[in-house]
């Protein structure tokens, strides 16, 4: 089994339906083996991005991961990174296919609800910056 890192964002936090993503993420075969709500602080939002500090939209979304609470998650399964960015659609929820959380639930291209790891190493780094070992139960 594979394990892959995903974020329920603000806006979809906001409008209550973490529910209704787990729901999708369950019906595609997918397990939630962490899951805990935390409000992102400035510094652990800017760490966790860092990647994009040089990129012109980078303080517009550090203000949005930190406009509210977040759900941050350990997803199990088989090829679960590939899995769940199938099943997250494309960033662009415009563009994304139907069915798909984006397409369902995304307002825009940034508050597009969800985030997923976007390989297997990252995956790794992304769990291990939100949880410690003894939280993830499978």
């Amino acid at each position: 089994m594979d394990r892959t890192f995903s974020i329920i964002k603000p806006d979809a936090t906001k409008r209550n339906i973490t529910g209704a993503i787990n729901k999708i993420i369950e019906e595609n075969d997918l397990v939630i083996i962490a899951q805990k709500r935390i409000k992102l602080s400035t510094d652990k939002a800017e760490g966790f991005y860092s990647i994009h500090k040089d990129k012109p939209f980078f303080r517009d979304l550090i203000d949005y991961m930190t406009s509210g609470p977040v759900v941050v998650q350990v997803l199990e399964g088989s090829n679960a990174v590939e899995k769940y960015r199938k099943i997250m659609g494309s960033t662009n929820p415009a563009n994304a296919e139907e069915g798909t959380i984006r397409k369902l639930h995304a307002l825009n291209i940034q508050e597009n609800s969800v985030h997923g790891s976007d390989s297997s190493e990252n995956a790794e780094i992304e769990i291990k910056y939100f949880f410690d070992e003894i939280e993830i139960v499978c």
